[in-house]
């Protein structure tokens, strides 16, 4: 098997303009595999589609959970497992926290009803690092605010992403005995945390160099 990390946190931390860095970084290692979700094929990016647009506001939680995971389910099917396999390395923006966080805290459908329907969805394919873009509350409405193409989500309200970073503050909690959870503080300059995350990947990829 070759090595799953996926990239977590609130909206409005900086992640996904770090991920482009870290992907102009590695742009010469062709075993270096960066996808997103919800999205990384077409069936799941044409479910991405639906779930982030704004015309779709009168979608049910459960709907929306359902169709992460399902868009997940072809991800880990078509791209996550196949490329594993190959020795790969997947680095995902995003992956079954952010469900947690989202639609378990966020839309109040209960972690553990989120957790059993991607349990099943992921098909025990879980990541072998999660990197978490750390940020304080107020940091990330301030960066939400200067956001002018906002999807469903984004524009969620204040109430539904005060519950989200709740969440995600309990899970890593959880976390925070295990190995895997790297913290990232986000707060920092880009250059910072850009310095801070290809550190972190760099040192787990030497891991994988005897296989390369």
């Amino acid at each position: 098997m070759g090595l799953f990390i996926t990239f977590e946190g609130p909206d409005g931390c900086g992640k996904t303009s770090i991920i482009n860095l870290i992907k102009e970084y590695y742009k010469d290692n062709e075993k270096i595999i960066f996808t997103r979700e919800p999205g990384g094929t077409k069936i799941s990016e044409k479910i991405r589609e639906i779930i982030l647009s704004n015309e779709y506001d009168n979608m049910s939680p459960r709907t929306e959970a359902l169709l992460y995971s399902a868009s997940r389910a072809q991800h880990i099917d078509e791209l996550v497992k196949p490329n594993l396999e190959k020795g790969n390395v997947v680095i995902s923006d995003r992956f079954v926290l952010s469900s947690l966080a989202y639609q378990g805290g966020g839309r109040e459908l209960g972690v553990e009803n989120v957790k059993k329907i991607n349990d099943f969805a992921i098909d025990g394919i879980n990541p072998d690092m999660i990197i978490f873009f750390y940020v304080d509350p107020l940091t990330t409405l301030k960066r939400k605010s200067l956001n002018e193409n906002a999807d469903r989500l984004e524009l969620s309200g204040d109430d539904f992403h005060s519950r989200v970073y709740d969440t995600y503050m309990e899970l890593l909690e959880d976390l925070k005995d295990n190995e895997i959870l790297r913290k990232v503080d986000a707060t920092k300059s880009m250059d910072e945390v850009f310095e801070n995350v290809k550190n972190i990947i760099d040192k787990k990829l030497e891991e994988l160099l005897w296989r390369w």
